[in-house]
């Protein structure tokens, strides 16, 4: 397998890894198959749900991906859907169509039907392979004419006749060879969503994987071929694919993969049965883990812990270390750059900041009139390094709007101290991060504007009880409909129905009005307070 491609070639020997690719790369290749060809092969790769998978396994599946997407009349380069729990069949799909030269989609399971419909559309996937527990939500949406496959998951819940994508693996030859793609080919997809709430295909590429596996995953976690990663994250996120794919892949450690929803419950008991030694979460994750009293030292091999999709209180970091003995790195990352790039690491830690740059990145902090921010001055992010997507699919303006050269404009709002930590301070558009995923408010607006009884709506941030933002709305009800508490549980009851269920408001305010401008445009910042 991969004999026409070559291996990254990682030189430590500067201030930071230096990643060097051939011209002949093919991810799939350096990620999985060189752990077979160099011997690795019986190491154990995956731990999931029914239990372990070692390289060699995981590659022969991924082969018969790779040959399966071919006999489904996938061409190299044109993308294929993946709706799926985090299984081995979700590592071996995906790197399977990047071994035939397709593009696998990572489609996040929590979206609801018109979500789908809209992704669907715009990437003109050829093939859907989903599992069976969301097949009820993605199957209105599956254009006629694209090939669909059912993925057996322990949730369960299908019972069409859909294609049995494991059957079809059964039934399948092994495809012996990847594509000859560069580091410069498009490898895959990871959805983004914008301020207007349609998502964005952020398009990313051959050779961005493994540098963001040498930059963070080996530099500043340290991860080495005895560890074993676990990850709340789930593999559609750009943080946990490099957590449970990437980062363990490109040493040959191990990763424990969940395909139930990470409430406490699982996760401790994750913690308890595989002991990992690297855990990677959200910070509303934490502080919901911390309120448990039960939680101690459930690993005890756990080294370190890692926080990234929204600022990570400082209480929450430090509760985090008298329970269990261990640090949080708190960083950001984003879709657009793959992974973290401004990060808290061992030995410098300042809990209340995300750190400071990981190397190999360069950032800026802009300010309003154009320069550089000087220390103390608030500014926004701007990054540059070489894991940045190629664009955004088929949308030129918020391409240009994003990318800038070398440079891309995260959207995030910062503060550098004189010691060169970065503090974060907000949105400079009106995007909600909520548990680590982005909410768009004029989404969650649009669906209490569908409520009889709403008049206007109006949706910001709001910190909860640990420091955590949630979407928080002001309504003005329609003429003849009076204020009540039973309207209110009403109202957020109808947006869980009509949107993803960690996007509905968790506060609704009935107002008698809402602040707007001379213009008519709603003055969201006066709502924040």
């Amino acid at each position: 397998m991969g004999a026409v491609v070559g291996l990254s070639r990682i030189d430590r020997s500067e201030a930071f890894p230096r990643v060097e690719l051939p011209r002949a790369y093919n991810m799939a290749v350096d990620l999985l198959y060189r752990h077979v060809q160099e011997g690795r092969g019986d190491r154990v790769a995956i731990i999931d749900d029914e239990g372990r998978h070692t390289y060699e396994q995981v590659a022969q599946r991924a082969q018969r991906a790779a040959g399966a997407f071919r006999d489904l009349g996938v061409e190299p380069e044109q993308r294929v859907a993946l709706c799926m729990l985090d299984t081995v069949d979700l590592v071996a799909a995906f790197l399977g169509a990047i071994t035939w030269g397709a593009v696998p989609v990572l489609l996040n399971t929590l979206l609801t039907t018109q979500d789908y419909a809209y992704m669907l559309r715009d990437s003109r996937a050829r093939v859907v392979v989903a599992s069976d527990a969301v097949m009820g939500r993605i199957q209105p949406a599956i254009p006629p004419g694209v090939e669909v496959a059912v993925v057996p998951s322990v949730l369960g819940g299908y019972k069409g006749s859909r294609v049995a994508w494991r059957s079809l693996l059964e039934a399948t030859r092994r495809l012996p060879l990847s594509a000859p793609t560069t580091p410069d080919d498009v490898a895959f997809w990871l959805y983004s969503s914008g301020s207007t709430g349609l998502p964005k295909g952020a398009m990313h590429l051959h050779g961005s994987a493994i540098h963001t596996a040498a930059l963070y995953g080996q530099q500043i976690l340290g991860i080495g071929a005895d560890d074993v990663v676990f990850s709340a994250a789930k593999l559609f996120f750009a943080y946990g694919l490099g957590n449970s794919l990437t980062f363990p892949f490109s040493v040959g450690a191990a990763a424990v993969l969940m395909a139930e929803r990470p409430t406490p419950a699982a996760i401790v008991r994750r913690l308890r049965e595989h002991a990992p030694t690297i855990f990677c979460g959200v910070p509303t994750l934490f502080a919901q883990l911390l309120a448990d009293p039960a939680l101690g030292r459930e690993s005890p091999r756990l080294r370190v812990s890692t926080s990234a999709g929204e600022a990570l209180p400082r209480h929450v970091g430090e509760r985090w270390r008298e329970r269990t003995g261990t640090e949080i790195l708190d960083g950001i990352g984003s879709t657009e750059m793959l992974h973290i790039f401004l990060s808290n690491r061992p030995g410098e830690i300042r809990y209340g900041t995300t750190g400071r740059p990981v190397p190999g990145y360069e950032l800026e902090l802009r300010s309003d009139a154009g320069g550089l921010a000087a220390d103390g001055e608030e500014g926004s992010l701007w990054v540059s390094g070489p894991t940045s997507c190629s664009g955004y699919w088929c949308d030129r303006a918020r391409s240009l709007a994003t990318f800038h050269g070398p440079w891309t404009r995260t959207g995030d709002r910062y503060v550098r101290d004189a010691d060169g930590f970065w503090t974060y301070c907000g949105r400079a558009d009106d995007m909600l991060k909520v548990g680590g995923i982005w909410v768009s408010p004029f989404e969650v607006e649009s669906a209490l504007a569908a409520h009889a009884a709403v008049l206007e709506a109006a949706v910001v941030g709001a910190e909860d009880a640990d420091g955590l933002v949630k979407p928080k709305a002001f309504v003005v009800l329609q003429e003849g409909h009076a204020a009540s508490g039973e309207l209110i549980e009403e109202l957020k009851a109808f947006v869980k129905e009509r949107l993803a269920p960690y996007k509905y408001p968790r506060w609704i305010e009935l107002v008698g009005e809402l602040p707007k401008t001379a213009t008519g445009k709603i003055q969201r910042y006066k709502l924040r307070g």
